[in-house]
């Protein structure tokens, strides 16, 4: 029995395709939300991967709607299984906190003992003085791996709970060490003569 004998069956007099144009659509949308989060993040060899898959699911689907497309009810289950798809494909993107993060913080109050707890954890921090708006102000600079991040805001709330801070992804990092896990690795080195 094929896909399509599958697709179109009744169970209990209940159709299964508007069912499994819904699921085929949450997972190819899925694949592709986490196949250009790859992308952007430079998983070179991931991202062709989940494309083949991404695909091949959608053309299932679609050609069943596209066979049956004065079916409002396989119209609507492809619309849900999209949408859902991309919330689906956030949620796992968001569990799974892959690849670099810059952490930004800027603080009026001194930053010497969170600077200081923090290259204890041995993370690597860069500090420097600025001027902002209302005077005089510590910026602090990290590039730290995504899933550390929620530790090192809760480390910044005790310190300083009116912090203003920014994270941004970090596609690239060369010349330089990155805390991982209390290790340093070294990353992308140059080799000088």
């Amino acid at each position: 029995m094929d896909m399509a004998n599958i697709a179109s069956m009744d169970i209990y007099g209940v159709p299964l395709l508007p069912f499994f144009i819904f699921f085929a659509r949450i997972f190819d949308v899925s694949i592709g939300t986490l196949r250009i989060i790859f992308v952007s993040r430079g998983l070179r060899y991931t991202a062709p991967i989940l494309g083949f898959f991404e695909v091949i699911i959608w053309l299932l689907a679609v050609s069943h709607v596209v066979r049956n497309v004065n079916s409002p009810i396989l119209i609507v289950s492809y619309g849900l299984g999209y949408a859902t798809g991309n919330y689906i494909g956030m949620l796992i993107e968001s569990r799974l906190r892959l690849g670099l993060v810059i952490l930004r913080i800027i603080t009026r109050k001194d930053a010497t003992k969170i600077v200081k707890f923090l290259r204890s954890e041995r993370h690597l921090v860069t500090k420097i003085e600025a001027e902002g708006l209302h005077g005089r102000v510590h910026v602090i600079f990290m590039v730290l791996k995504r899933k550390a991040l929620a530790n090192i805001l809760k480390t910044l709330k005790e310190y300083h709970p009116h912090a203003y801070f920014s994270v941004e992804d970090v596609r690239e990092v060369h010349e330089g060490l990155l805390s991982s896990n209390g290790n340093l690795k070294v990353i992308n080195p140059m080799h000088r003569k």
